[in-house]
């Protein structure tokens, strides 16, 4: 930023500010950096894109860029696998994804499959002792998420642990049954 011409950086403020991310956000120096090296003909086709794959009026775009300015820098092909997966497998609504965004940061093959997986074989065998909702699974660190769904079902589902960590590298194991 340092090196950035002025008129430059004044062009990325008023991009942020339009994307709706204001400037005493937490979220504004991240929204400068994803605006950094797009033009504006890019961030309007990537605005788009979101309104379009993500089913999100010019509203939840803003929610979701304020929250995740990033998603500017997500390849179209990453958002169209994550939105896929979030809409079919896990039944999300677009709002939903709008207010939570980081979904759209996350591994979709690294954490968000595996811990779905993780949570759907346990809420149909009925061994969740709480109600875990999706979001919480996903967010939470990796330790955090072994030690509360993963170890202690050890004797109900032995293969738990070998098949969350097969499907963290990307493989699907065959002991997630879906009834």
């Amino acid at each position: 930023m340092l090196t950035t011409n002025p008129e430059r950086i004044g062009a990325m403020v008023a991009c942020a500010e339009r994307l709706g991310v204001p400037r005493g956000a937490g979220m504004f120096r991240l929204a400068l950096q994803a605006v950094a090296f797009l033009n504006e003909k890019k961030i309007i086709a990537k605005v788009d894109y979101l309104k379009n794959t993500f089913r999100w009026s010019d509203a939840q775009v803003r929610v979701a860029v304020c929250g995740a300015p990033f998603v500017l820098r997500k390849s179209k092909e990453s958002l169209k696998r994550r939105s896929e997966f979030l809409f079919s497998e896990v039944g999300l609504e677009p709002v939903y994804i709008a207010h939570r965004p980081v979904f759209l940061y996350y591994s979709l093959e690294g954490r968000i499959k595996p811990r779905c997986y993780v949570l759907k074989f346990l809420k149909e065998n009925r061994l969740l002792d709480r109600d875990w909702s999706f979001y919480t699974a996903v967010t939470r660190p990796e330790k955090y998420f072994i030690k509360k769904c993963i170890c202690p079902y050890k004797e109900s589902a032995p293969h738990l642990a070998e098949d969350y960590a097969a499907a963290c590298r990307g493989e699907m194991p065959s002991n997630f049954r879906f009834t």
